[in-house]
């Protein structure tokens, strides 16, 4: 049997209870079914990374700025 991934919440209310993470990892192994919760780390992509930028500026605010700067062009 293969792994599936689940959201918690589409368990049992007593199973769903003991179980801390959003989704859990659903795998069979010597005939018992193993419940592992998944822990997920969100990536943040709001700041830019890069040589020019220093953190200050948001994504969104770059992506204005660049469409201003073509549209000024234009």
């Amino acid at each position: 049997m293969s792994d599936i991934i689940l959201n918690v919440q589409s368990l049992p209310e007593t199973v769903f209870a003991k179980i801390s993470t959003e989704k859990v990892r659903i795998h069979e192994e010597n005939g018992s079914i193993i419940l592992t919760p998944i822990l997920e780390n969100k990536l943040n992509f709001d700041i830019l990374f890069g040589m020019f930028s220093d953190g200050k500026i948001s994504s969104e605010e770059f992506m204005m700025e660049k469409k201003i700067e073509k549209e000024l062009e234009d």
